[in-house]
């Protein structure tokens, strides 16, 4: 999933970005408040990581106009100010979650999960679609409990198709989610992900549907 993260600080910028990249993620990272306002009007994201002391638009500023546009975007604020009248006033300006650093890089990554999940209706980590189970903490996919051989690319398209099953994604939309600013994806490859995805998934029931000029999808599972 495409993931914003806005934070000055080099080091832990640094730090968070590529935890979540190793968690399977497209991130993009920017260092202040204006850059992070211009993306959120530009681009469209999954989640924000927004920490509040940014340098030219706080953070709460950053919020504030995102809801002010009526995007529901789950927003997870960091911030140093632990004080509880800060957590209630970034929860009340529409955060959906908070974090006091120092925190754990798991911690964040379990929290960003989890509001990933909740975004799109679901309550677990583990997605399961008849014999398939994609589990998002581990990165992995299983059928019948049988390891899935997957790339860090298909199991990302694998997991957007999923968390949105029965609805159809364009080629765009799997551009747009799955890549980052600095990575030149065209539909045409998305054509050739989805091409060998399916070469996977076919054999063990799981198809992924093409409507014609428009994207793919996969059958919502049978209750």
């Amino acid at each position: 999933m495409r993931i914003l993260v806005a934070e000055d600080d080099a080091l832990l910028g640094d730090a968070i970005a590529e935890h979540l990249r190793h968690g399977g993620h497209a991130v993009d990272w920017v260092r202040d408040g204006a850059a992070a306002d211009a993306a959120l009007r530009s681009q469209s994201f999954k989640l924000v990581v927004l920490d509040l002391g940014l340098p030219r638009v706080c953070g709460r500023d950053v919020l504030s106009r995102l809801r002010g546009r009526a995007s529901s975007t789950p927003v997870l604020i960091i911030t140093a100010a632990d004080a509880i009248a800060d957590r209630v006033a970034g929860l009340d300006a529409g955060a959906d979650d908070y974090l006091v650093k120092p925190f754990e890089l798991a911690e964040l990554e379990a929290r960003v999960r989890a509001l990933i999940r909740r975004s799109h209706g679901h309550d677990r980590n583990v997605l399961v679609h008849g014999p398939l189970a994609f589990d998002s903490a581990a990165r992995a996919a299983t059928v019948d409990g049988a390891a899935l051989d997957l790339s860090a690319r298909e199991l990302a398209m694998l997991e957007l198709l999923l968390l949105r099953s029965g609805r159809v994604i364009s080629k765009e939309q799997f551009v747009e989610h799955l890549c980052g600013f600095d990575e030149d994806v065209t539909a045409n490859a998305i054509e050739v992900y989805v091409h060998r995805l399916r070469r996977k998934l076919d054999p063990v029931g799981i198809h992924v549907q093409t409507v014609r000029g428009l994207g793919y999808f996969v059958a919502k599972a049978a209750a």
